[in-house]
């Protein structure tokens, strides 16, 4: 006969506290979640330190990286059990103040109202939802996906792909289709790209492709622009991809010049990324190659 102190001794030695015990009955459901501590992710590892290991984990578009725990933030969301309750996502759950969820990996989008006047705002602009209190304002929970966004308005943000969203609870209302009116929050006007300066070694071979025609090495070019340029989540992995893909190919027979690299670069910041991204993906795939 199992006694007391037995019960109490497994309900330790499971290690599920009430957070992940949330996490499994979410993740059962469809929800990419993560641990957060104090509101925020959990920093990468060391061996993920400053995107060193060249891309995101746990992600259908993630980069390399098969670290085992909750790094690189929204990308690391899951809905695997066996990650959930695996050691290194254990300690991260014990530690941890909430949890979120990725809402673009659910096929959501979250609208953050952030105060009064952005409830108001919603009310008189927006299709009622599903509605969930948060500590200063609501969030309002659409089904479909976009790109996230910041500062689309005064106290507005819209949390969807390659962002997170604290789980707050299930709310009130029911679920309504994801409105024009949200997704045209997030359009903006085009900006001029400045492609960001690139150091480039010293061409070998004279600068020329051993292997194929010049005809092969702008083609292979154009193609890795339009990758880019059609990517349409996970940019960043992406991006890093690319690079690799690209240096693989040409990176030792010398036949890259600057303009071939600022093509790449410009392509990848008008998707958003910044110089400083550019600048670590080409790092991280010429580190990778041993170039």
């Amino acid at each position: 006969m199992t006694q007391p102190t037995d019960i109490r001794r497994e309900r330790r030695d499971d290690g599920m506290n009430e957070h992940l015990r949330t996490a499994l009955d979410l993740a059962a459901s469809g929800l990419p979640v993560l641990p957060l501590r104090a509101k925020v992710p959990f920093g990468n590892c060391r061996r993920c330190a400053n995107n060193a290991c060249g891309g995101r984990p746990n992600m259908k578009t993630s980069g390399p990286c098969t670290c085992p725990g909750p790094c690189h933030a929204w990308a690391a969301a899951t809905t695997d059990p066996n990650v959930i309750r695996s050691g290194p996502w254990r300690h991260a759950w014990r530690r941890a103040s909430t949890l979120a969820y990725h809402p673009g990996g659910a096929g959501l989008t979250v609208v953050d109202l952030d105060n009064a006047n952005a409830i108001a705002w919603a009310r008189e602009t927006l299709p009622t939802t599903q509605t969930v209190p948060t500590t200063r304002g609501e969030h309002w929970l659409y089904l479909g996906a976009m790109p996230s966004a910041n500062a689309v308005r005064p106290g507005v943000d819209i949390k969807s792909t390659m962002a997170y969203a604290r789980w707050l609870g299930i709310g009130t209302g029911t679920l309504t289709d994801l409105p024009d009116a949200v997704r045209a929050l997030a359009v903006k006007e085009p900006t001029e790209v400045r492609p960001v300066a690139v150091t480039v070694p010293a061409p070998a071979g004279g600068g020329q492709c051993p292997h194929r025609t010049p005809a092969y090495l702008e083609r292979g070019i154009a193609m890795a622009e339009q990758r880019i340029t059609e990517a349409r989540s996970g940019i960043h992995a992406e991006v890093y991809r690319t690079f690799l893909a690209v240096l693989s190919t040409h990176g030792r027979c010398g036949c890259l010049t600057d303009a071939h690299i600022t093509r790449l670069f410009t392509a990848a910041q008008a998707k958003g990324e910044t110089a400083r991204h550019c600048t670590d993906a080409w790092t991280n795939a010429r580190t990778r190659l041993g170039l």
